[in-house]
């Protein structure tokens, strides 16, 4: 599994170092962002912003507060909660890669933003302290993982009792076949490690959460998930054939929780 893990960092890079994606302005539109957000962040950040959702219109970010970002990529989804938790509060990123660290730093240089830090880390594993934090966020990023009981116990680690996460991701409604779960191509365009969705909140509520809320869900049809593989690697014939199998079956979803208050 950590060749899967090391070929998804490669992946990343090369979207960190020719400042491309799957997304634009439109398409993040589309997943819950509003054109007047995106419109005050330069293009350095638009144009490698990449997921499912928008996690930060579900979180409910208040003054003052501390927030973590898993997988902060340039750093869309931190400057849009630096904006909420104003300058009393402070939003982490943490990420594997250091060309999109190195970007996301370059980011909140350009735009002034005093209130983040960005953190070189692997989600498994936070570089955060126990009981530090308010609310964990992320987007289509935990889906990378091959441990993702280990990301969901980080996450309530480093939560304070009553904490909050706010996850957009990629589930399915089938079990993949064995050959796509292996396939590095299809791990890298976040649909390899996509588990049962039942399965993923499953794992949610074995790490500590309670209130477990899915907001959203979003079907893709099969021609959207060709355009994600077409875009970053070319599927077998094998693999083709069964990514179109996967039409409507292949899902986005947003998900709240609190963690257990055992005080």
């Amino acid at each position: 599994m950590r060749d899967l893990k090391d070929s998804v960092k490669k992946a990343y890079s090369e979207v960190a170092e020719k400042g491309a994606s799957c997304c634009n302005s439109e398409r993040l539109e589309d997943r819950g962002y509003e054109s007047n957000e995106l419109a005050m962040l330069p293009d350095t950040v638009v144009e490698c912003a990449d997921g499912c959702g928008n996690p930060t219109a579900i979180t409910s970010l208040r003054e003052g507060e501390v927030a973590v970002d898993l997988g902060s990529g340039a750093g869309i989804d931190v400057f849009l909660a630096a904006k909420r938790v104003g300058t009393t509060g402070r939003v982490i990123g943490v990420d594997m890669t250091d060309k999109m660290l190195e970007k996301a730093r370059e980011n909140a240089k350009a735009l002034g933003v005093t209130n983040v830090e960005f953190r070189k880390g692997e989600i498994e594993n936070l570089p955060i302290e126990s009981s530090s934090v308010d609310v964990v966020f992320s987007n289509c990023v935990i889906n990378l993982s091959p441990d993702k009981d280990a990301v969901f116990k980080e996450a309530a680690r480093v939560l304070k009792p009553g904490g909050r996460i706010a996850i957009s991701d990629i589930v399915s409604q089938v079990e993949l076949p064995d050959f796509l779960k292996k396939s590095e191509g299809f791990w890298s365009v976040c649909g390899g490690g996509a588990l049962l969705e039942r399965d993923y909140l499953s794992k949610i509520m074995a790490a500590g959460f309670e209130k477990i809320h899915v907001v959203s869900r979003y079907n893709y049809k099969s021609e959207e998930i060709l355009q994600w593989t077409d875009g970053r690697f070319k599927p077998t014939g094998r693999e083709r054939e069964a990514i179109v199998a996967l039409n409507e079956k292949l899902s986005s979803i947003s998900v709240t929780a609190s963690k257990v208050n055992s005080e």
